[in-house]
């Protein structure tokens, strides 16, 4: 009796399955059709999508959301350059991500074969692991590796590269490597010391501050996060990401006065942030240059960047923050009045008075304010907030809150724009599973969406109940009227006088639901936009497009700094 066999296509679908990865985002071709059947005949859910580029993001989000890689699958040579976007923005996210792509065939190597490229190679620069198994017996073992790499310490990204002939080759069952699922590693633990040292720098500090990052909300570390704020009343401001692992409307965020608040205070913990771009690098003019930062973080290697840092902590955030509130709670440490609150609060009414002021501008065509202030009002509480653009991500940030940890997806720390369909795809996904009746909310700049605008049909194929809402000022940061723009490409050879910054004016991007014998909502009052929001919310199966003509000059308030202080000294 001959032995049983099997090939390259069926061994790789066995092995994500037994690693528990449950999703699978690309688009296929040769070599990889076959493999796309073998992963649903084992109960991995596939879903196409239009662009490599957005099926990597999407990848990435399940993973964010899920605290396991998703995959990404695409074909050879072209396939998987569009994907290097994606995979730099999972590495530098810290999200775990295994992208899978085939390649050439091995006896066509070198001599000019279909979509020939040194594909490994290339990846591993955007990658924590980049490899080919070299034989199909060996495909368990390389699955296991990539996806303990991905997700072990800082996660990030593996890539495996899987020639047709590969993938084609037939081997006997008994040959293939047996391998296992490897656990989670036990928590990295803080040093007692510094648990120590971090309170006494707390509890003496006069205006201390807490900064709160999306490696915390992936770190689940929510319920304790919360806890620290409640007993000690320390304000604390969450980075984009970071919103809802404690309320964004609790009486402690200080998001409103976020200027103020780095720049004054005198002792910052930072929990899962890292002292890039988006905090400015921990430095002055945007810091004090006697602040005393504590620095939590999972990877050493972050502890110190860019500034010395007072109290640098190798652990997990979660344990940390649990052995924290026991030494704080000893301590009796509890700002419940003192000027540092009173400083803080007399900012926060400032700037709520300036966004209560533009978003009480309702006269058509509306500002940014208006706008988010009726999507605010009008979508559910606990809704999963996706959002890119220039000033459509920045000033929803402030308005737009979440009450949840991993519920705001945006361009993230590699201010990648062109994410939003593809987050929004895996979050409605994540929704089918945990959560039905949870609502995806996608709020797009109308340069961002147009990234990745064709993922729409991807949303209607699986029945995606996502409402994607345009902000539209008919530009990269902001446009022309109709009128200015006809009289601008009137004016020269269009190619020269058309602004760089411009897009077609109030385009009708509600129209591509018509692809699909369905209506969009097309929006230029703020009593339109409601109506818009809350005849959507009722779709249970279906995903709608809301265009909301804004003026193409609208812009968010003065700040006081540059939007991005020099790295220099």
């Amino acid at each position: 009796m001959s032995e049983e066999q099997v090939d390259g296509n069926n061994i790789l679908a066995a092995a994500l399955k037994q690693q528990g990865l449950e999703y699978v985002f690309g688009i296929i071709g040769h070599p990889v059709i076959e493999l796309s059947m073998a992963f649903q005949s084992l109960g991995i859910k596939y879903v196409g999508m239009r662009n490599e580029q957005a099926a990597c993001y999407a990848a990435q989000a399940m993973g964010y959301l899920t605290g396991k890689p998703g995959v990404c699958l695409v074909v050879s040579g072209p396939g998987l350059l569009h994907c290097y976007g994606g995979m730099a923005n999972a590495q530098i996210n810290c999200w775990p991500l295994l992208v899978i792509a085939g390649s050439t065939s091995e006896d066509h190597e070198g001599i000019g074969g279909f979509q020939e490229c040194p594909q490994v190679d290339l990846s591993r620069p955007y990658c924590k692991y980049s490899g080919r198994p070299p034989s199909a017996t060996l495909i368990p073992q390389h699955v296991e590796k990539a996806v303990r790499l991905a997700s072990y310490g800082r996660p990030g990204v593996s890539y495996l590269d899987f020639p047709g002939t590969l993938l084609r080759s037939v081997v006997n069952t008994s040959a293939v490597h047996k391998t296992y699922l490897a656990p989670p590693l036990e928590k990295c633990l803080p040093a007692p010391s510094s648990v120590k040292m971090a309170a006494k720098l707390l509890k003496n500090a006069q205006r201390p501050l807490i900064i709160v990052g999306k490696g915390a909300a992936y770190g689940r570390a929510e319920a304790a996060i919360r806890q620290l704020v409640s007993q000690t009343n320390i304000p604390f401001l969450p980075t984009p990401m970071g919103k809802g692992v404690v309320p964004d409307d609790a009486i402690q965020c200080v998001a409103s006065a976020r200027t103020t608040a780095l720049l004054d205070a005198d002792v910052i913990l930072l929990l899962g942030a890292r002292l890039n771009w988006i905090l400015h690098f921990g430095r002055t003019p945007r810091f004090s240059s006697h602040v005393k930062v504590i620095q939590v973080d999972i990877c050493p290697e972050e502890l110190n960047n860019s500034i010395l840092t007072q109290v640098p902590v190798h652990s997990e955030i979660l344990p940390f923050v649990m052995q924290l509130n026991q030494e704080i709670g000893s301590l009796k440490l509890n700002m419940s009045s003192d000027s540092w609150w009173s400083t803080l609060n007399k900012k926060k009414e400032t700037n709520k008075t300036f966004i209560k002021e533009q978003s009480s501008i309702t006269i058509p065509p509306l500002n940014y304010y208006a706008v988010f202030n009726v999507i605010q009002n009008t979508i559910p509480r606990d809704s999963i907030i996706v959002s890119e653009g220039a000033n459509t991500m920045d000033i929803g940030r402030g308005m737009l809150l979440n009450t949840l940890p991993r519920h705001r997806l945006d361009a993230g720390t590699f201010g990648t724009m062109g994410v939003g369909l593809g987050f929004a795809i895996a979050a409605a996904f994540w929704c089918k599973d945990n959560a039905p009746n949870k609502r995806v909310i996608c709020v797009e700049g109308d340069s961002a969406f147009g990234f990745s605008g064709m993922e729409i049909e991807t949303m209607h194929r699986y029945q995606l109940p996502i409402i994607v809402i345009i902000v539209n000022n008919s530009g990269i940061y902001g446009g022309l009227d109709k009128e200015t723009m006809k009289m601008v490409q009137e004016s020269g050879d269009i190619a020269q006088v058309t602004p760089p910054n411009t897009l077609t004016s109030e385009a009708h991007y509600e129209k591509m639901m018509e692809i699909f014998n369905e209506k969009g909502h097309f929006v230029k009052t703020v009593d339109e936009l409601k109506t818009a929001i809350t005849s959507s919310l009722k779709l249970k199966d279906k995903p709608t497009i809301i265009n909301v003509i804004i003026s193409p000059s609208a812009d968010r308030k003065p700040q006081n700094f540059n939007w991005l202080t020099e790295s220099k000294l």
